[in-house]
């Protein structure tokens, strides 16, 4: 089992694997879908129709780069408000036709610049929160990377939570915990280690309800096997939920999100 400064190093890595690299390993016939029908498109998320063995489903996903003209493209993984509209946008069209929606976390977070503050950064967060906790299709969440604050969060109303092995998940970005608490964004890995984010901490906490095993040394070790591994998890938790009735879903989606925590008086 790898530490916490081996985590966030692999996590960083511009070698780590990429939903772009994940999507034609796991999915067939992926056809990407643009713009939020409100300002424009944000190449920070990627979404799209296509079939998951013999059944079809819409992918949303924050998009990591392998290099660093990409990680510039994509404003270093960080989406604007237009992107999250986007997501939800394709959200409604899964519920519609009925299809699993299937998200892909991978980011430090949402960008605040002032642009998408002025274009409703905060709203478009709160507003995927609420409508993802109401769609009336299976909702399926898998972080691949690093899961930072609201900008990872937007992603993550679903039914059911899975992280890879070397994943973190938190409420924000450990520098911006360290930069916060400390005034020193310096001390990132000392904050990654109190804010038990890892899978293992996740999954004990209830936050996560599944490990999916990567290859000794991480992803990119063997990205075959890791997206083997994400794509049999998907299909049977997507066969799992398929079975339920669609409008309960709702409901026992509020209870998940409801018991989630430990609390102490």
């Amino acid at each position: 089992m790898l530490n916490m400064q081996q985590k966030l190093d692999l996590i960083k890595n511009l070698g780590r694997p990429t939903i772009r690299e994940y999507i034609p390993l796991i999915f067939k016939d992926f056809v990407e879908l643009h713009g939020d029908r409100y300002f424009g498109d944000d190449p920070a998320i990627l979404g799209g129709i296509c079939m998951l063995g013999d059944t079809p489903v819409t992918v949303v996903s924050q998009v990591r780069a392998g290099d660093i003209t990409e990680l510039q493209r994509i404003n270093f993984s960080m989406p604007h408000p237009e992107g999250y509209r986007k997501a939800l946008r394709l959200a409604r069209q899964a519920e519609k036709f009925k299809r699993p929606f299937i998200c892909f976390i991978d980011t430090p977070g949402a960008f605040c610049g002032v642009g998408a503050e002025e274009r409703g950064q905060g709203e478009a967060i709160a507003r995927n929160l609420h409508e993802f906790m109401m769609l009336k299709t299976p909702v399926i969440s898998v972080v691949l990377g690093e899961g930072g604050s609201g900008g990872a969060l937007a992603l993550g109303v679903c039914d059911e939570l899975a992280m890879l092995e070397n994943a973190l998940y938190s409420v924000i970005s450990p520098k911006g915990f360290a930069s916060i608490l400390w005034k020193d964004g310096s001390r990132e890995r000392e904050a990654a280690e109190l804010m038990k984010i890892t899978a293992e901490d996740l999954k004990r906490f209830g936050v996560c309800d599944k490990i999916i095993a990567e290859p000794e040394g991480g992803a990119a070790k063997d990205v075959s096997l890791t997206a083997s591994n994400i794509g049999l998890w998907l299909s049977e938790t997507i066969g799992k939920l398929c079975r339920e009735d669609f409008n309960m879903l709702p409901e026992k989606r509020y209870q998940k999100f409801r018991k989630i925590g430990i609390f102490s008086e």
